[in-house]
């Protein structure tokens, strides 16, 4: 039997205790690599953890590790934590979310969205994305090897109503990407490759209040994001799973600053 593909290599993944982030942990553990599952508390790490549909061989690959994107102090700690252990190969930024005051709706309109619930957005996505990469990236840089996965949004290249803080940060996060992946090649060479994934749409704690009635029906958006999706459902979790495979594959190290859509469909169907 091979071994499989990323044996011997050690990954963290930021927002690990949210619906997506576990599922893309899971994989990375089935995969071979040793996983941090990071989370702003222990208590929501081992939580994920316990989530975990695995063999216990797979379930002993990925550990907890706490800390909050937006606290430098704790990332500085958990960074030196997964640096004395040999350093981080892959690093996965899918910590992010949204805000219903972040967003319009019929009894809040634009002109009175609270700018600080905009602000919050903006730094849980993008300034988190930026600070996580600093602290694990640094290692990589050093070590000249490493691959980076943001994960961003179709609300990022096709900005959708309401979610104005959202979208303006997703963006942000695409952006960022090129411009790193650029960077980071220019920089230390090319064994440092930065992609992303943009996910179409998937049923996720954050986006609920948008999707479903409280009796668990579609809302009119979801309905409407449902009609122009031509596969006509949501995304489930696995479904980025062979997207992020591709992405942190060692076949893959001449792929760097794209931005992969996983959307049923979504961003190629014009309507009609």
């Amino acid at each position: 039997m091979s071994q499989p593909i990323l044996e011997g290599q050690r990954a963290v993944v930021t927002g690990g205790s949210g619906i997506l982030g576990r599922a893309m942990a899971l994989a990375l553990a089935e995969d071979g690599a040793r996983v941090y599952l990071g989370a702003r508390s222990q208590a929501s790490a081992l939580k994920a953890l316990e989530a975990l549909q695995a063999s216990p061989e797979v379930r002993a690959r990925v550990l907890p590790l706490a800390f909050d994107v937006l606290d430098p102090a704790s990332l500085e700690q958990a960074a030196a934590q997964v640096e004395a252990e040999g350093g981080a190969d892959i690093l996965v930024n899918a910590a992010g979310g949204n805000r219903p005051a972040a967003s319009t709706a019929p009894d809040r309109d634009f002109f009175a969205l609270d700018l600080s619930a905009v602000e919050e957005v903006m730094s849980l996505n993008f300034t988190g994305t930026l600070r996580a990469t600093q602290a694990f990236g640094a290692g990589m840089a050093r070590r000249q090897s490493g691959c980076i996965v943001n994960i961003t949004s179709m609300a990022a290249v096709r900005p959708l109503t309401r979610v104005v803080g959202y979208s303006a940060a997703k963006a942000a996060v695409v952006n960022f990407t090129q411009w790193l992946a650029v960077h980071l090649a220019q920089a230390y060479g090319p064994g440092l490759r930065v992609n992303a994934i943009a996910p179409g749409f998937f049923l996720t704690e954050q986006n609920r209040y948008l999707m479903l009635k409280e009796d668990g029906g579609l809302t009119e958006r979801a309905q409407t994001i449902l009609a122009h999706t031509p596969q006509n459902r949501f995304g489930a979790p696995e479904d980025l799973l062979s997207t992020l495979r591709y992405l942190v594959h060692p076949q893959s190290r001449f792929v760097t600053g794209v931005v992969l859509p996983v959307d049923g469909g979504f961003s190629a169907f014009g309507g009609v």
